[in-house]
């Protein structure tokens, strides 16, 4: 279905081709999974399959991509449009109407196909993908995860042969992306379609794909093969395929149900261990404050009675499923909503009472889109920009770039950014006024496993600097890995709240696949596990 042919691109502006030497077929009717480290040129690939590269994004294509028998270098992505569908990771970008139901009808009615066809596929899609309920609303009221949903959902009412998504379940919930991904496993085994799919969230996905393209990096050339024999070699690869590298099973597992079927060995080595205790920050006084918040976003309670207290040198991970006001209580902490009732209060300042340049000082916000806080036309004007708001002596910013962003010219444009890096300049902007309470919004979307560990040793390095940190995400690997506690919100309500150990392992939802291979027992990470087999070796 989709032919590479000894295809390379080359951007002008790069010194080196962002893809190299592809020469290899996916079969009609099969799931692909790509896969590979941050710039090994992921998104590239799949715009060769769309015709996006390099009608859209220029540079140099060499050699040849078909799909269905069409070649994507005579075939613009208009003309490719009854064939493939495209969902790019930022679903704000792919909308082009107003409401849930026209986004859905607009790719139909753009390849002119009968009104009575399009209202059936608009209904079939609607309860494929759980949007019935959300049909007539605006986008723009959407959650980020019910956004990707309808993006998606767009694509396939026009059914075309090949689907093309570039992180398609990077912002949803944990239950939300079960639901897209039993999509699209219906659609490979029902209807035949061919899906290629780059996500970074491998535990989510691994155990679906038929197949695995691994994209090693620049120069080096790319692999497909089964899913087991590929991860066993590749760089990026989920805690279940770490733990079975660590402990030397053969052949790899790839869902927690493979690697449960094998544990039981492993969890009779670790009956009666505990994991090293974590390093819980001294109390403290509270830096901010939330007191029965209630907020009422239009005719919708985002959040009904919200108690929270965020302290000095703690890590709070923010989860629940989509829509169920995390990004409302974030923003409610910086000043963008008046509370309806209740209180916020950010080191003795009321956010929404308070001047932008008063409040940077105290809180910091990198919200789901970095861009949203990037608009110079380089790395080093963003620099000089945060400098000034923060009344930061000149350089603090790029100080703070050349530690999270090592190497990055200051003439660099921030679009042409890959997201993690994005994110870390986001992020350098925010930390120059050194505020107390620094808050992320699903802060790993976009990142590959390196890139994340990357960000977690930078924010325990703030925690342990004694800034409070809460970050909403539907990571739970991240939040296992980071957070020293918990809190998961339901219809604007905190319905849980403790150190995350507890929390996590007793939930179903929110369990890193650790937790769930290796139940009952304590264990939330690869790395506990390997300490306490060593320490079990060394005695």
């Amino acid at each position: 279905m989709i032919t590479f042919e000894q295809v390379s691109v080359q951007y002008h502006e790069s010194a080196e081709p962002a893809l190299h030497g592809v020469d290899l077929t996916i079969p009609e009717g099969e799931l692909c999974l790509l896969v590979g480290p941050s710039g090994a040129g992921k998104s590239t690939l799949l715009g060769t399959v769309s015709g996006l590269v390099p009608h859209f994004t220029g540079g140099v294509l060499h050699g040849r991509v078909t799909v269905n028998g069409r070649d994507t270098r005579t075939h613009r992505p208009r003309e490719l449009a009854d064939v493939v569908g495209t969902v790019g990771q930022d679903p704000l970008a792919h909308f082009v109407t107003d409401t849930v139901e026209d986004e859905l009808a607009y790719g139909m009615e753009s390849l002119g196909l009968a009104p009575d066809v399009m209202r059936r596929r608009v209904e079939e899609t609607l309860d494929l993908l759980g949007l019935a309920e959300l049909r007539g609303r605006a986008l723009t009221a959407l959650s980020g995860g019910q956004q990707q949903r309808v993006a998606i959902g767009s694509v396939l009412t026009t059914h075309p042969k090949v689907l093309v998504l570039d992180e398609p379940t990077s912002a949803l919930d944990p239950g939300a992306a079960e639901e897209v991904l039993a999509v699209l496993q219906r659609l490979v085994h029902d209807l035949g379609t061919t899906v290629l799919m780059a996500e970074h969230r491998l535990e989510r996905v691994v155990q679906y794909a038929d197949q695995v393209l691994l994209l090693p990096g620049r120069g080096q050339t790319p692999v497909l093969g089964e899913a087991a024999e590929v991860m066993a070699h590749s760089p990026v690869h989920p805690p279940v395929v770490a733990l079975g590298r660590a402990v030397g099973w053969s052949p790899l597992p790839l869902s927690v149900r493979d690697a449960r079927r094998r544990a039981a060995p492993l969890r009779a080595r670790l009956d009666g261990r505990t994991p090293a205790p974590a390093t819980v920050p001294a109390p403290a006084r509270a830096t901010a404050t939330v007191d029965r918040l209630a907020v009422q976003r239009g005719p919708v309670p985002a959040l009904r009675g919200v108690r929270l207290d965020l302290h000095p040198g703690e890590i709070t991970a923010l989860m629940g499923r989509n829509g169920a006001g995390k990004s409302t209580l974030l923003g409610s902490l910086v000043g963008l909503h008046r509370p309806t009732a209740g209180s916020v209060r950010v080191g003795g300042l009321i956010p929404h009472q308070t001047r932008p340049k008063e409040l940077i000082r105290q809180v910091g916000l990198v919200p789901q889109d970095p861009r949203d806080l990037l608009y110079a036309e380089t790395v080093a004007a963003e620099c000089a920009a945060a400098d000034r708001d923060s009344a930061a002596e000149p350089g603090t910013c790029r100080a703070l770039v050349a530690r999270l962003l090592p190497g990055i010219d200051d003439a660099t444009h921030p679009r042409d950014l890959s997201e993690g890096q994005r994110l870390s300049l986001a992020l350098a902007v925010v930390l120059t006024a050194r505020p107390g309470v620094i808050l992320l919004d699903e802060p790993t979307r976009g990142l590959d496993y390196a890139a994340k560990a990357r960000l977690v040793e930078i924010l325990r390095d703030l925690a342990a600097e004694s800034h409070a940190v809460l970050l909403a995400t539907h990571d739970v690997e991240l939040a296992a890995e980071l957070a020293h506690r918990t809190v998961i919100l339901a219809e604007g309500e905190i319905v849980a709240d403790g150190p995350t150990p507890e929390i996590v392992v007793s939930s179903p939802a929110f369990a890193p696949q650790v937790a769930k291979i290796l139940s009952p027992g304590p264990w939330l990470t690869v790395p506990q596990v390997v300490e306490a087999l060593a320490a079990e070796e060394a005695r």
